[in-house]
This record gives C-alpha cells, structure tokens and sequence, in this order.
C-alpha cells in the first residue's frame, strides 16, 4: 500500500518546479500578510497621501507628524520589549543594536531623502501602498528609488563611512 505522503507530486518529484514555487510561497506568505497590513494601515491613516505629505512641510497640519510620532513611540516600546525579554531572531542569535557613530553623510543624506519626500510626497514604505490603491504615477518615485539605490551601491565603496 502507497502511503498517503507519497502520492503527492512533491513526495513523488514529478514536478519539482511546482513544489519549489508552493515551499517559497509558504516561506513567504508572512511577510506578504505583513506587508499587506502595512500597506492598509499606511492607506487608512493617509500617510500615502501626497496632499498630506505637502501640508506637513508646508507646516499647516500635525496630522503626519502624529503618524510619525506614533511610529517612533511604537518602535521606541517595540525594542524596549525585545531588551527586556531578551528575544532572540529565528536563528536563536541575540537581538543587538548597534550604535554608530555621527556622520555628516547622514545630514546630506536625510536632506536629499526629505527633498524627495517633499517633491514626491512618498517615501520608500508608502510607494508601494501608493502603487497598490492604484496611483500609477507612483511609479516615478519607485524607479527613482531603485535608480538612487543601484548608484549608492556603485559609489559606496568611495564613500567615508
């Protein structure tokens, strides 16, 4: 009698591609779920919103600097609560965050991220929540995100750091 386990095609290796694909979109699935949260909870609170975006800098509403107050503060009791649990990754490894040491690279940096932020109205995180509620024009920032990350890969290596 064949086992149960054994009739399926991944058990069988009849379609070892098929069963590749099934195991990544297990592995996967998680941060998919995450990233679709994410995503809701940016749209709902209208952190992707350019209008909202523009009238932070233009400093008429608190409105997103109480979305980034609130993720400060939830990042701030997120480590507080990894520190005082002693949690550990998924590989067992201990959770440590490194200090580092002031470079004036991250004030031209964040000056150049928050020039983009203005003029876009979307930062890395709300692009793909802007791609996905169907704001193509998203699409601009997303390509000029990835263009910005293929020449800092390029340059870094020349770079003080």
């Amino acid at each position: 009698m064949m086992h149960e386990l054994s009739a399926t095609p991944c058990a069988e290796r009849r379609f070892p591609a098929l069963c590749m694909a099934v195991s990544t979109v297990w592995i996967y699935l998680p941060v998919l779920l995450i990233g679709t949260a994410f995503g809701v909870v940016l749209t709902k609170s209208e952190a992707i919103s350019w209008f909202r975006v523009q009238r932070m800098f233009r400093f008429e509403e608190a409105h997103m600097y109480l979305v980034i107050l609130s993720a400060i503060a939830t990042g701030a009791i997120s480590l507080w609560a990894i520190r005082r649990l002693g949690l550990r990754t998924l590989q067992g490894e201990p959770i440590v965050v490194k200090e580092k040491p002031f470079q004036k690279g991250v004030v031209y940096g964040g000056l150049l991220f928050g020039l983009g932020w203005a003029i876009t109205g979307a930062c890395p995180g709300p692009i793909y929540a802007q791609l996905g509620t169907g704001e193509w024009l998203a699409f601009v920032p997303f390509v000029g995100a990835l263009l910005g990350s293929y020449v800092y890969a390029y340059v870094r290596s020349s770079l003080p750091h």
